[in-house]
C-alpha cells in the first residue's frame, strides 16, 4: 500500500525542524547504504549520533504518535529512529535500489533491536516550491509512482519496493526517512484492515458509536486483527 499521510507535521513543528537544520552537518549518505544501495547513493546525511538528530527524532516521533491515520495504515510495532538526509548540489540523488530487509538499531532506547523494514517512510521537510527535481519514485503495480509532497506529509509505501529520488536540479530536498515494523506482515492484510478502519469512522459519524452494525463490524476488525498481528 502506498499512501499519502497529510499534516503529521505542524507548522510551528516544521518551523522549529527547520530552524534545527539550518546549520546541520551534513555527511556522506552512504553511512546507511547497503552495497547494492551504496553504488547508486548519492545524497548527504545527518550522523546519527549527533544531538540533533535525537531533537529533530522527538519532533517527528511526536507527529507520528498522534496521527491516526499512520497508526491506522501501519500498526507500527517498532519504528527505526528517524533519519534525515538532503539532497542538493552534487550530492542529489540516489538510484533504483531496495531497503534492506532488517535494519540494526546503534543509538537510543532502541539500541541492540532489529527492525524488520516492513513500511518504508518519507516525511518531507522543504517546501516543494523550494527545489526542483527530488521526486519519490515508487515502483508498485500500477507501475511508477513520484511523490513530492507539501512540507510536513509522509508518504508510506511497502519496504519490498523498488524506489529511487531524482536529481535535485535547484534548492535542497530535506527530508526524515526511516522504516517501521508492522505489527501485520502482510501488506495485503495491512490495506484490508486500514479499508476496513476507515469505513467504520464513516459509519461512527453517520449513524453513531452504539448503532449495531457499526459494534459488530468493530468487532470483526478487532477478531482480524487478534489473528494477523504479531505483538
Amino acid at each position: 500500500m502506498l499512501l499519502h499521510v497529510p499534516q503529521v507535521l505542524n507548522a510551528a513543528e516544521l518551523d522549529h525542524a527547520r530552524t534545527l537544520l539550518v546549520d546541520a552537518p551534513w555527511g556522506d549518505g552512504q553511512v546507511t547504504a547497503g552495497v547494492q544501495s551504496a553504488q547508486v547513493k548519492n545524497n548527504q546525511q545527518l550522523p546519527q549520533a549527533h544531538a540533533l538528530s535525537q531533537s529533530l527524532q522527538q519532533i517527528v516521533l511526536a507527529g507520528l504518535n498522534r496521527h491516526a491515520t499512520f497508526f491506522s495504515a501501519a500498526l507500527p510495532k517498532k519504528i527505526f529512529p528517524p533519519l534525515f538526509n538532503r539532497y542538493g548540489g552534487q550530492a542529489n540523488a540516489f538510484g533504483n535500489h531496495v531497503d534492506n530487509a532488517v535494519r540494526f538499531v546503534t543509538r537510543g532506547p532502541q539500541t541492540g533491536q532489529r527492525v524488520r523494514t516492513d513500511v518504508s517512510c518519507t516525511l518531507f521537510l522543504a517546501d516543494p516550491a523550494d527545489y526542483d527535481g527530488g521526486e519519490l519514485v515508487i515502483e508498485d503495480t500500477y507501475g511508477s509512482q513520484r511523490v513530492k509532497l507539501p512540507a510536513g506529509d509522509l508518504v508510506l509505501y511497502p519496504g519490498t519496493s523498488v524506489h529511487r529520488v531524482e536529481p535535485v536540479t535547484r534548492g535542497a530536498r530535506v527530508a526524515s526517512f526511516f522504516w517501521l515494523e508492522s505489527m501485520v506482515r502482510s501488506d495485503e492484510q495491512r490495506r484490508l484492515l486500514f479499508d476496513m478502519d476507515r469505513h467504520l469512522m464513516h459509519l461512527r459519524q453517520t449513524v453513531g458509536e452504539t448503532d449495531a452494525g457499526v459494534i459488530g463490524l468493530t468487532g470483526t476488525y478487532h477478531n482480524l486483527l487478534r489473528q494477523w498481528a504479531e505483538t
